[in-house]
């Protein structure tokens, strides 16, 4: 260990040992010094505030990195192959956007240290088009070779790629498997007469019409995801002709759609992944079926789709709680569809694409049945599949593989902003405010914590900083709203504000008339927020990933400057609740960073 390079090679001690601590004694073995020396160097980085120690049974002294890199702020990426993990100090945006393709993000500080691990579902799903590609990734962000790491990927690889679904020449699917031993101790063992009607050879079986989604599910929890290569249905002829012209990565998406023929474009808010979905529809040439959670979203992919296609009104129908057409473009409410008394009408029409908006809805109980649609094209939609079941798998396994997931692209092409996100820890208003908290219990602890008065004084000082920006402010308590509304005069869009209010706010809000909308959670999804350049939530930090997201996401437009503040309570269960509902943000290469309060 060197004068000029004591942290890096601190650094290189604990990579080579595998593990993220190290005792004075293991780090003379690494650098052939004395223990005497070893502990002294150790010393000095502790001294240098690099370094911290801990006393431990085992042994007297454990030396570990208090903040990687906190002076040099430069990037490392420590790779800890046997544990399938990447730690990674000041994360460069090329980096997470590669990681992002290949590897699930564990845990982030918010500053600086972020804890990869490569799962096995990460591999099955990367968008790559051959293992070397991925492969390639791989060594970019690790700086070298870590054979068994590799060895282990390319299993999972091989592992995705062992049983296809595939159309045989007289019309029927056979399930076929890459050898006989799969076939039997696998398949044969995991699936019923429920799902196969009988052996065709010793490395195929003949599939029951209607069974594939359930043979896909079954085997993927064997841990076999399953190749679709059918010849899915187009069904009635529709020519769809587009009003408007692709963006070049929008067009690649459809290309790889039209190829595989089911897929889940995965793009961040503002990408158009709608205008690729009606482009996926004029590839296909086929009557559609458009599903979407809310009646609120019916009307508008109605409205996009007679703006931008050559679709005319009596061939777009919507159906579900107000209005019920089946049109050669239907578009359903998931709730609707998945009705039995529904079920006939829509089974009844030769649809040659099935769209799933939001389709992270998919795993849902009452969604699901809606997936049972296997034999056409399928085109998933979302920026953010994940469930806190933390069964979004399923909806990879149901639709298609993931398409387009690369979203640090379109950032750097301009072709959407990534914002700037920030956590503002807000102290409490006084201390008969704290007291509440602390006497308080589960679900009204978390609004006590939300509704913390000092919020509001932030929240007029976020607006005057951004006087004559569009901004929306989100909230979760209905309460908390109304009283926001009357303190800043703003109006508050709530799922109590009838349509034709609701439809003149947002349209103000989107013309220019109007810069400040305050939102509650009915804007999460289900409803076309128009862009904003600033966002500010306020509360709903007990929610979901999935939620944080769709906030964040409302100001992803290629429209210069976008900034995010979530705000929280310090000292109290929203400051672990921000971290983990923008974790998937953090994962998408998004950079996220931590501040008090101005007015702290």
């Amino acid at each position: 260990m060197t004068d000029d390079t004591p942290l890096d090679e601190f650094f290189d001690a604990i990579q080579q040992l595998g593990q993220p601590v190290l005792t004075a004694e293991e780090l003379a073995r690494v650098l052939d010094c004395s223990q005497e020396e070893a502990d002294r160097r150790l010393s000095e980085l502790a001294e240098a505030g690099t370094v911290g120690r801990r006393d431990v049974e085992r042994d007297p002294v454990v030396w570990y990195p208090v903040e990687w890199d906190r002076h040099a702020r430069r990037e490392r990426v420590v790779t800890f192959p046997n544990r399938r993990e990447l730690v990674v100090s000041h994360p460069e945006q090329f980096t997470r956007a590669r990681l992002s393709t290949f590897a699930y993000l564990v845990d982030s500080n918010g500053t600086s240290d972020s804890i990869y691990r490569i799962r096995e579902e990460d591999v099955w799903g990367a968008p790559y088009d051959d293992l070397a590609d991925l492969l390639v990734a791989l060594r970019r962000v690790t700086g070298g070779r870590y054979e068994g790491l590799e060895e282990w990927i390319e299993r999972q690889w091989k592992r995705a790629r062992q049983f296809t679904l595939r159309t045989h020449e007289d019309g029927y699917t056979v399930l076929a498997a890459d050898s006989e031993s799969l076939m039997g101790n696998v398949a044969r063992q995991a699936l019923g007469e429920e799902q196969l009607h009988a052996p065709i050879s010793d490395t195929e079986s003949w599939v029951r019409e209607g069974s594939e989604g359930e043979i896909k599910r079954l085997l993927y929890d064997e841990g076999y995801p399953v190749r679709d290569a059918r010849e899915l249905d187009t069904g009635d002829p529709l020519e769809i002709d587009l009003a408007l012209e692709l963006r070049d990565y929008q067009q690649e998406w459809v290309d790889r759609f039209a190829e595989r023929k089911a897929g889940v474009l995965v793009g961040p808010p503002g990408s158009g992944k709608t205008v690729a979905g009606m482009g996926a529809m004029a590839a296909v040439g086929g009557e559609t079926l458009v599903l979407v959670p809310s009646r609120e979203l019916a009307s508008q992919w109605r409205e996009s789709l007679l703006e931008n296609t050559s679709l005319g009104p009596d061939e777009v129908g919507e159906y579900h709680g107000g209005t019920k057409e089946i049109r050669p473009v239907t578009i359903a409410t998931y709730q609707t569809a998945g009705m039995e008394r529904h079920r006939r009408l829509f089974d009844e029409r030769r649809w040659g694409l099935i769209v799933y908006d939001e389709a992270h809805h998919i795993p849902a109980p009452i969604f699901r049945q809606s997936a049972d649609l296997q034999s056409k094209h399928r085109l998933g939609l979302s920026a953010t599949p994940v469930r806190e079941s933390d069964d979004e798998a399923e909806i990879f396994t149901l639709i298609g593989p993931p398409i387009g997931t690369d979203w640090s692209a379109l950032f750097e092409a301009g072709y959407v902003m990534e914002p700037d996100v920030e956590i503002r820890y807000v102290p409490w208003a006084s201390e008969a405010a704290e007291s509440e908290y602390d006497g308080a219990l589960g679900h009204e602890r978390r609004q006590v914590a939300a509704s913390n008065p000092a919020k509001l004084d932030e929240i007029r000082h976020l607006l005057e900083e951004h006087e004559g920006e569009k901004t929306l402010l989100f909230v979760d308590w209905l309460e908390q709203g109304k009283e926001y509304a009357e303190a800043l005069d703003v109006p508050f869009l709530s799922g109590e504000t009838r349509y034709a209010k609701r439809e003149r706010l947002l349209s103000e809000f989107r013309h220019g008339a109007r810069d400040v909308l305050l939102v509650s959670r009915v804007g999460d999804e289900g409803i076309d927020l128009p862009a904003a350049t600033v966002a500010i939530v306020a509360s709903g930090l007990g929610g979901s990933r999935r939620q944080g997201s769709q906030r964040a996401g409302r100001t992803m437009r290629p429209v210069g400057g976008a900034q995010v503040y979530m705000l929280a309570t310090r000292g109290t269960e929203e400051e672990e609740f921000v971290r983990d509902q923008l974790r998937h943000l953090q994962g998408k290469g998004v950079n996220v960073i931590e501040a008090d309060a101005e007015t702290a």
